[in-house]
């Protein structure tokens, strides 16, 4: 009988040496499944609630959908997108005018499409990275990029995001030896997962830092729009000399409820776009060209994403509030739907945490409440206010569950 055992041997090194892609048990995300499939199993009357989760709460506005639905049904979009239609590349640079002051990208060569910034972090390294080379990446963060640096038979150098910093980089500190292999740098602001924003004094930095080293800059801007109270929109590639040494991606998932729709765009320097558009010609066809078309229509409509903002911006208060009046120090981020704080010591009675996968599976098993543990650069959990709420009553309501679920504790910290 024929087995497996030979499947195994053929895999790439990639795939090999990296157990946790084929093994669920080794993977965070997995991990928190299976355990949240567990408590579930053990408090079959309890309601789950999933602040690890971050994904919008709701579906794209009305307007969307119904461009989605009348550009379906139309048979000259049923052809292969390719790199994309000039229309989005069009609503990308208004886009970009209109809510960052951004004016000076060219749709033409300086704006691409992509399917969702996933993809795009998974493409830039196969245009960039050689074995040996280097992508600096912040620790914690979103890893897709060094994945697929890995790939490439490159290395991935990490820095810290620090809370005594506002998680900003200190790219000083990094040595010397390193960057002179270094290719890419990247960053994200509004910040997975600490919530941090970015200002203009960093990104003047990093511009000249990236100049000085010849790097290239990677700017995740996913949650750009997404800021709160005076807080307002930043691009990377606002600032003076941005577009002479990166890109920034932008997604339309999170800003515009938009997440499995997959779409987003690329801009900045037109020699790394066009690298992307040809890596990116070898590996898809393009997103379907009615998805492209609403989300045109999305972005001539940045005012879309307010309430969603100020949807976050409120639930980020009410959660501080609970949190911190149960000895938690949180504050309110200014941007992204994420909040980000150290784990306690221990409970009163006597359980100890040493880790915030400890924590985070504590809070599952014991309260049926769902985070994400980031044990990068000490014990942190990620907590999301996307969770789901219909209305402002739902939500109150949800946020006074954990309330009293939290206060069942002491915590020690």
């Amino acid at each position: 009988m024929m087995t497996n055992n030979y499947i195994q041997q053929l895999f790439a090194e990639r795939i090999s040496k990296k157990k946790s892609s084929l093994d669920e048990d080794g993977y965070k995300f997995g991990k928190i499944k299976r355990v949240k499939k567990e408590a579930m199993l053990a408090n079959p009357d309890m309601e789950l609630i999933d602040l690890g989760i971050g994904e919008p709460d709701k579906m794209a506005d009305n307007s969307i959908v119904e461009i989605l639905k009348q550009e379906a049904q139309k048979p000259e979009n049923r052809f292969y997108a390719d790199n994309g239609i000039d229309e989005l590349k069009q609503a990308a640079a208004s886009y970009m005018e209109n809510v960052f002051g951004v004016s000076d990208l060219n749709p033409d060569t300086e704006i691409n499409h992509i399917i969702g910034s996933k993809s795009a972090l998974a493409m830039l390294p196969a245009a960039f990275i050689n074995p040996g080379d280097i992508t600096l990446m912040p620790s914690p963060c979103y890893p897709v990029l060094g994945t697929h640096t890995k790939y490439y038979g490159g290395e991935v150098i990490s820095f810290p995001l620090l809370e005594e910093n506002e998680f900003l980089p200190n790219l000083n500190l990094l040595d010397e030896e390193i960057l002179k292999s270094a290719k890419l740098l990247y960053l994200n602001y509004p910040n997975n997962p600490t919530g941090a924003v970015a200002n203009k004094d960093f990104f003047e930095q990093v511009v000249q830092f990236a100049k000085q080293y010849e790097l290239i800059v990677v700017h995740d801007a996913a949650y750009a729009v997404l800021v709160f109270d005076d807080t307002k929109p930043l691009s990377f590639l606002s600032i003076p000399g941005a577009k002479e040494v990166g890109v920034e991606l932008h997604s339309l998932s999170k800003s515009f409820n938009m997440t499995g729709w997959r779409i987003g765009f690329i801009a900045g320097n037109a020699e790394i776009v066009k690298a992307f558009a040809e890596i990116k010609d070898n590996s898809d066809s393009g997103q379907f060209i009615p998805i492209q078309k609403a989300a045109a229509y999305a972005l001539n409509h940045p005012e879309i994403t307010k309430e969603t903002a100020l949807k976050y911006s409120r639930r980020h208060e009410k959660l501080t509030t609970v949190l911190n009046s149960y000895g938690f120090n949180v504050t309110k981020p200014k941007g992204s739907f994420f909040l980000y704080t150290k784990i306690p010591q221990r409970t009163a009675d006597g359980t100890k945490f040493d880790t915030a996968e400890q924590f985070s599976q504590y809070l599952l098993r014991e309260h049926l409440i769902s985070t994400v543990p980031w044990d990068d650069v000490g014990p942190f959990v990620r907590l999301s206010v996307t969770f789901q709420a219909s209305d402002i009553q739902e939500e109150d309501r949800i946020i006074e569950e954990i309330k009293r679920r939290v206060s069942r504790d002491q915590f020690i910290f």
